[in-house]
């Protein structure tokens, strides 16, 4: 992609609205939180105190909008007192650059590295850095700055007392979660009634897995519904994929697919029955049509051999469901019965992610990482920011580094996207407040009732895009600013003009030192393709030897595999927004050896569909098979490392030996899974491999590519945007 391109999906990305369900009540309530600290410093104290009261209500009610699992007064908490923590340590250092500096490098350096434990850290430990800038305000001793810090740390601690007080959907993002998870398994069997190979995105039940993972105080008042069916999800997806697929279920045509459709069709509904009473905590009615269609016929059924085993299995999974959505009630709503050798997931203590962190970030402590490298750069531009900002004419000169904190991400598009945004936001926000400034004359009480309201609308838009709330929060500082007396002609102005410093000293930085995910793209393909090798061979040694360890290292495998597609998959996305050249993988090639990876996945997924239980008879043939395919997939990923061609010749040589074996060994789905395998193998490898001469046309086809589509863009009449 080229730059210019890249710089117009930046502009468009970061202006769009998102469709996102607004939920005013707990805008509301943490606007409430603002309000109950900047009221009383204003009568108790003074405008300089409820501004800091105000900073710390606000960025700790910010914090608990972001995507997290954990309770919202524990993020709440967490974020005030991060906030008083580096106000206080800021103004210890604050006066000399040989000291303040050294400070923020470091302080703004392990703000960058939070990214390693998640989104939600890092964007919580980037408002600390904003508020360690702003101790420049704060009073000449050491007991004044104790004071704000405690204030500030009081505003966090407001909001978590109004979530403990007011809880608004205590469990809402855990059953939203769970009731995704359900309904992206409907969709899924209905879009397989028109299509039998259509693609699953297990995105929804990696989330929902995040979500059932609880601390010990959560487990104990946890509703009984959140307890099994993520579990149900799982075990169905794999069903109605076997009974739609014509090679290991229904027919293509006949009696035999209609009826295939005719169960997926009530699959479909029965599991968006159980989403919404997840959901709402309602009962759901289901259409007798659709409960009449779940019942198999023993002697009229016109499913046969796997299709019909299918079936069966389907039916006694979607009977688990039906109780679900029929008893939504939360103190009715019975869970599921769970695996025995199910483990339950549990999610440490706050002092005992200390550890975890420690091993999160050390991981990520080396030059290649793109956590590192936004660490590196959120260090260097907070400093430089500093001394550009005390170098300049004007006030409140830490506005340039805070933009280019705030709006810093650890790749290009996110981080230019919020640049934009923030400028937009900005000048909309600063023009929408100065006139209601100027209309309205000095008047500290007023001025704090329109922040609480500018704060409530922020709050409320958080999720439809940066630009949108970035406006009331430009408009939320204008009217703190003019509660404390500052006149807007000397403020506003230069916020402005700080602001687009700011972003664009961020945008710069991402130049000089970048993280491009596009050479990285062979080594996240490795990295996906060895881990669908374990999980293939897994299944296969699950028909080998059918025991409980195989299926316990079954699921983990298959876990496993997810989170290298999730990985490979955003660093894809990351890749096609950049605005560099193809190295080691082009477009179309990346594209071909996703699908090929895919195709192979489903494969074991259809396996998995039928895998013997405990007592079944074993498939001696299978564990050959299993070894071959993890000792090439092992080795083919480290090829596509180096760029050299992969080989299958294990594979082969072991389903030529299980040809030559007895016709009825009793798994027909494994053998032909084991076929759908080999080819989408071969499909990876024609996908990959070059000789050096078709490397270097492929090389330049790829620009040419590249180039037609930037021409056909500027002309107004390029394609639509691909998805990955």
């Amino acid at each position: 992609m080229t730059w210019l391109r890249a710089l117009r999906e930046v502009v468009r990305s970061g202006l769009t609205i998102e469709e996102a369900r607004l939920e005013p009540l707990l805008a509301l309530r943490t606007a409430v939180g603002v309000a109950l600290v900047i009221g009383p410093a204003l009568w108790l104290a003074s405008p300089a105190y409820a501004a800091s009261a105000a900073l710390g209500a606000y960025s700790a009610g910010a914090a608990t909008f972001q995507r997290t699992w954990r309770p919202r007064k524990v993020i709440a908490l967490g974020a005030g007192v991060g906030l008083a923590l580096g106000t206080f340590l800021g103004y210890l250092a604050a006066g000399r650059l040989a000291t303040f500096l050294p400070l923020l490098a470091v302080w703004a350096f392990a703000a960058g590295m939070a990214w390693a434990v998640g989104s939600t850290a890092g964007i919580v430990a980037a408002t600390t850095v904003g508020s360690m800038l702003v101790t420049v305000t704060l009073p000449t001793s050491i007991g004044r700055a104790l004071e704000h810090a405690g204030i500030i740390a009081l505003g966090g601690v407001a909001q978590a007392l109004l979530i403990l007080l007011f809880p608004i959907r205590r469990w809402g993002a855990h059953r939203d979660a769970l009731a995704d998870a359900l309904a992206a398994v409907a969709d899924y069997a209905r879009r397989l009634r028109h299509d039998p190979t259509a693609p699953f995105d297990a995105e929804p039940l990696m989330t929902a897995r995040d979500a059932a993972a609880v601390t010990p105080s959560q487990a104990r008042t946890r509703p009984s519904v959140l307890h099994g069916p993520r579990g149900l999800a799982e075990r169905i997806r794999p069903v109605v994929a076997a009974l739609a697929d014509p090679g290991v279920g229904a027919p293509p045509e006949g009696p035999g697919r209609d009826r295939a459709r005719e169960l997926l069709d009530a699959a479909a509904e029965v599991l968006d029955a159980a989403a919404r009473s997840i959901r709402r905590g309602t009962p759901a009615e289901v259409s007798p049509g659709s409960t009449d269609a779940l019942c198999v016929d023993e002697e009229h059924e016109v499913l046969e051999g796997p299709a019909r085993q299918a079936a069966e299995r389907l039916v006694e999974l979607l009977g688990e469901a039906l109780e679900i959505a029929r008893c939504g009630t939360p103190g009715r709503t019975p869970a599921p019965p769970v695996p025995e050798d199910a483990q339950v997931l549990v999610r440490p203590t706050m002092f005992r992610l200390v550890p975890v962190v420690v091993r999160a970030v050390r991981r990520e402590l080396r030059r290649d990482s793109p956590v590192f490298r936004h660490a590196v750069r959120l260090a260097a531009v907070a400093t430089l920011g500093y001394l550009i900002a005390a170098r300049l004419p004007v006030g409140h000169g830490y506005w340039v580094p805070i933009t280019s904190v705030m709006v810093m991400r650890p790749d290009f598009h996110q981080t230019y996207a919020r640049a934009v945004a923030r400028l937009a936001g900005t000048l909309a926000g600063v023009a929408l407040a100065t006139g209601m400034v100027r209309a309205l004359g000095p008047d500290a009480q007023v001025f704090g009732l329109l922040a609480v309201v500018s704060a409530g609308l922020s709050f409320m838009l958080n999720r439809t895009g940066y630009a949108y709330s970035q406006c009331f929060t430009a408009a939320y500082v204008v009217f703190l600013l003019g509660m404390g007396g500052q006149a807007w002609e000397q403020t506003v102005p230069e916020r402005v003009v700080l602001t687009l410093l700011g972003g664009a000293l961020a945008m710069l930085a991402y130049v000089v030192f970048p993280a491009w995910e596009t050479p990285r793209l062979p080594g996240r393909l490795a990295d996906w393709l060895a881990a669908e090798g374990r999980y293939a061979a897994a299944v296969l040694r699950s028909y080998a030897e059918p025991t409980r360890e195989h299926h316990a290292d079954l699921r983990r495998a298959l876990l496993a595999s997810r989170e290298a597609r999730a990985a490979w998959q955003e660093a894809y996305d990351r890749a096609r927004q950049e605005p560099v050249r193809p190295r080691g993988l082009t477009s179309r090639e990346a594209e071909e050896a996703q699908e090929a990876i895919k195709g192979f996945d489903r494969a074991a997924m259809l396996m998995e569909s039928h895998v013997p239980r405990a007592d079944s008879r074993p498939v001696p043939e299978a564990e050959r098979l299993a070894e071959a395919l993890e000792a090439d997939t092992a080795q083919a990923a480290v090829d596509v490392r180096e760029h050299r061609n992969p080989d299958w010749a294990r594979v082969e040589e072991a389903l030529h030996a299980w040809e030559g074996a007895a016709a009825g060994d009793g798994s027909p789905v494994v053998r032909r899974g084991a076929a759908m395998q080999k080819r989408a193998l071969e499909a990876l490898a024609t996908a990959v491999s070059r000789t050096p001469l078709e490397r270097d046309v492929g090389s330049a086809r790829e620009e040419q590519r590249v180039r037609a589509a930037a021409a056909t863009e500027g002309d107004g009449s390029g394609s639509a945007h691909r998805g990955g």
